[in-house]
């Protein structure tokens, strides 16, 4: 196994079970309404927040990695991943690949709530044989509000290599 790869598999063991949290401050519904768009979206209740049914579109919620504004070049990789989103592999010459996403709603969000992110290693496990040999992660996170609880979990998968 290559050592940065080795290196990426001890630091990811090490944080195995351990709970980050991240404030992605309040959601606003113009910037929803923005995604919807962009996603192709033309049903009003999704793309324009003045309709009285108005909803945030489900994928902008698991879209959301960071709070308003843009990431600074100091928070992202070279190959334009956010540095803590694949854990272990920050400043090391690993490739990335997103492996799947299993995703479970459990209310939809409601505009202009505080939404925080949690986000927990639950496995590491290697794949594959020399020279190919490559970590699969899994990653759980949760979205949630004050005022509503837990909107949504996910579990990615990522393919390191």
């Amino acid at each position: 196994m290559r050592p940065a790869l080795r290196e990426a598999e001890a630091r990811a063991l090490a944080s195995l079970g351990h709970t980050g949290r991240r404030s992605l401050g309040r959601v606003r519904a113009v910037d929803a309404a923005a995604f919807a768009e962009a996603a192709g979206e033309s049903d009003p209740r999704l793309t324009d927040p003045a309709h009285p049914g108005f909803l945030l579109h489900p994928m902008y919620l698991v879209s959301l990695l960071r709070g308003p504004g843009p990431a600074g070049q100091e928070e992202l990789r070279p190959d334009g991943m956010y540095r803590d989103e694949v854990p272990g592999t920050d400043g090391l010459d690993v490739l990335l690949m997103a492996g799947g996403q299993r995703l479970t709603w459990h209310a939809p969000l409601l505009p202009e709530q505080e939404l925080e992110r949690t986000h927990r290693l639950d496995s590491v496990h290697r794949k594959g044989r020399r020279p190919a040999e490559f970590l699969v992660l899994v990653v759980h996170k949760t979205w949630s509000t004050p005022r509503q609880g837990l909107v949504v979990e996910a579990d990615e998968t990522f393919l390191v290599r």
